[in-house]
């Protein structure tokens, strides 16, 4: 299983948003649905390592969550709670997420488990995605919110859409490397799933 502990970076800053964190996750399937654990932080237990990736970018994109992802067993059955969960998974987690608080990192995210090798490069891949999320636009993001990955044909209708040329959005596709995203997302959820696969 994947563990995700999200983790505000400054919410004295910030206020709490940990309510509009949860909005932005409430579209992926998890085990043990993502919900506040203490505080400012979330937490959640996923089965699919695509739907992990996919969870770990969302938080990354809005700039003030330090992401932490456990690759490891969750004691089942499951509490209804993910604050009454427990197992190596939640652990794994946490480390994660504690070697981000004291560390630098420009992109916070970080992976933890029984294989080190295994973790620091699907860590690694995570960074690389992390960094193409969190440096895009505004205005790139209001087109690529309207694309769908691996759908032919859709710049028209989205320049359509927000009423600008289908070159602008050709350009903001472009620019915000976001195929050269969606093509690096299964690498990433592949290295999660070799963890697992391993053990």
């Amino acid at each position: 299983m994947f563990t995700l502990t999200i983790n505000q970076t400054d919410s004295r800053r910030d206020g709490d948003l940990v309510p509009k964190l949860l909005k932005d996750l409430r579209h992926i399937p998890a085990r043990l649905d993502f919900d506040r654990s203490v505080e400012d932080e979330v937490q959640g237990v996923l089965d699919c390592p695509h739907q992990t990736v996919d969870a770990a970018l969302i938080a990354l994109r809005a700039g003030a969550w330090f992401v932490g992802i456990g690759v490891g067993p969750v004691n089942e059955p499951l509490p209804n709670q993910i604050k009454d969960a427990s197992g190596h998974g939640l652990v794994y987690a946490r480390r994660a997420v504690d070697r981000l608080r004291q560390g630098k990192e420009r992109v916070p995210v970080a992976v933890d488990g029984p294989l080190p090798d295994l973790t620091h490069e699907a860590e690694a891949v995570l960074r690389l995605l992390g960094h193409i999320v969190r440096d895009r636009s505004e205005a790139e993001w209001r087109v690529l919110d309207l694309l769908t990955p691996g759908v032919r044909g859709q710049q028209k209708a989205v320049a359509q859409e927000l009423g600008i040329t289908t070159q602008a959005v050709s350009k903001a596709v472009a620019r915000s490397q976001w195929n050269e995203e969606h093509a690096a997302r299964p690498a990433a959820a592949r290295l999660l799933s070799l963890i697992l696969e391993v053990r």
